[in-house]
C-alpha cells in the first residue's frame, strides 16, 4: 500500500504514471493500426487474386 501511495503522491511516481499510461495508449493505438493494415492488405491480395 505504500508503493501506490508513492505512486500517486510523488513527482517520480505521477511521472511513471504518465509513462505508463502513455506506452498503453500507444500500444492500443499500434495494435489497431496493424490490425488495420493487414485487413487492407487482405483485402487487396484479394482483389488482385480475383
Amino acid at each position: 500500500m505504500e508503493a501506490l501511495k508513492i505512486l500517486t503522491s510523488t513527482a517520480t511516481g505521477l511521472a511513471s504514471l504518465a509513462v505508463i499510461a502513455f506506452i498503453i495508449g500507444m500500444a492500443a493505438f499500434y495494435a489497431c493500426l496493424f490490425a488495420r493494415k493487414a485487413r487492407e492488405d487482405a483485402e487487396a491480395a484479394k482483389r488482385g487474386s480475383e
